[in-house]
């Protein structure tokens, strides 16, 4: 009788000691899976924090500036129809940069600007509004001639009052304004910009 229980009690003994060798591997696996998950969890958590920082930051950048036309200052918002028939407005870009630039097709600066701002605007990844001064041009048909002259690709605002340009108090064209991603003005520049420049400016901003 004692050896029958001493037998049962050895074998269970046994049996349990295999069990427990069996399940330790499990246990091991999903312990390292807890680790690896905490890992996981934190490091999203430091990414989170750092994005909501840097969006703070930003915020606290644009309360602290007012709508001005020197550099520092919130470029004022507008609004205009462009050469092909659609509305381009300023503040719909926000989060790009943006090179807002006045012109004119009698404007030899203009001219002579417009193939280095068409290299910038294909180079860079940059958004160019171009602003023509269109109450002042001798006729619609001249600035769809000289686009299609020098190729220009990217955006034709039409100021046909010249209210943009008054709200920009614009003097000397071309002037060209170099706006960061948080809708400030960065760099303002009267008269014409070669290229060196505009990726110069371009590549201070964020």
């Amino acid at each position: 009788m004692k050896k029958a229980t001493f037998l049962i009690v050895l074998v269970a003994m046994f049996g349990w000691a295999i069990y427990d060798l069996v399940d330790q591997p499990k246990n091991t696996v999903s312990q390292n899976k807890d680790i690896e998950m905490d890992q996981k969890a934190s490091a999203d958590s430091e990414v989170n924090k750092e994005k909501a920082t840097n969006e703070e930051s930003n915020t606290v950048i644009i309360e602290k500036a007012t709508i001005g036309l020197n550099e520092g200052n919130i470029a004022p918002d507008f609004q205009l129809q462009t050469l092909n028939g659609k509305v381009a407005k300023l503040s719909d870009y926000r989060g790009q940069r943006v090179m807002v630039n006045f012109w004119a097709t009698w404007c030899p600066p203009c001219r002579a600007e417009i193939p280095d701002l068409e290299k910038f605007y294909q180079n860079k990844d940059v958004v160019i509004l171009a602003v023509n001064l269109t109450q002042t041009e001798n006729s619609m048909q001249e600035v769809k001639s000289f686009v299609d002259e020098f190729d220009m690709r990217f955006p034709i605002l039409l100021d046909e009052n010249i209210e943009v340009a008054n709200l920009y108090a614009i003097r000397p064209i071309p002037t060209s304004y170099m706006i960061d991603s948080n809708g400030i003005i960065q760099f303002k520049a009267l008269g014409a910009l070669h290229y060196e420049m505009m990726v110069e400016e371009f590549e201070k901003m964020k």
